[in-house]
Formats: structure tokens, sequence, C-alpha cells
């Protein structure tokens, strides 16, 4: 069976609510604490997808979203 690696962010606001995110490990193992340290956040457009969706299609979509944002940033 293939895997895909995954990862969970949870964002805890101060009035309770709270958000998990999932997406692929953006943060490894490494050596030098240093080297991963956060530069910057930022939030996409919430986007509607069917609920019947799967998890391998989830990912092409965070995919296409991700090289669409990093072709307008350059």
């Amino acid at each position: 069976m293939k895997t895909v690696p995954l990862q969970l962010v949870t964002v805890n606001l101060e009035n309770g609510k709270r958000g998990v995110f999932v997406g692929v490990p953006l943060v490894e193992d490494l050596k030098q604490p240093s080297e991963s340290q956060v530069e910057d956040i930022w939030f996409s457009n919430v986007q509607e997808v069917p609920d019947e969706i799967t998890l391998i299609q989830l990912l092409k979509l965070i995919r296409m979203s991700i090289c669409r944002c990093e072709a307008t940033l350059q």
C-alpha cells in the first residue's frame, strides 16, 4: 500500500475556537533547529470542496493552489 505523509497543524484562538489544517509535512527532523524557523504564515481563501472528496483529490487541489500562489509571487 502506498502511503502519503501528512501533518496536522492545530490553531487555538483565544475565543475557544480551533482550526485544524492538513498538509504535507513542512518541517522534518533537522539537526539544527535554526534551519526550520518560520518566516511567514499565510492563509488561502476558503474554498468549498465536495464532501465525498478523496484524500488524493484533496492533495491534488492543495498542490495546484500552492503552485498558483508561488507563480503569482514570482
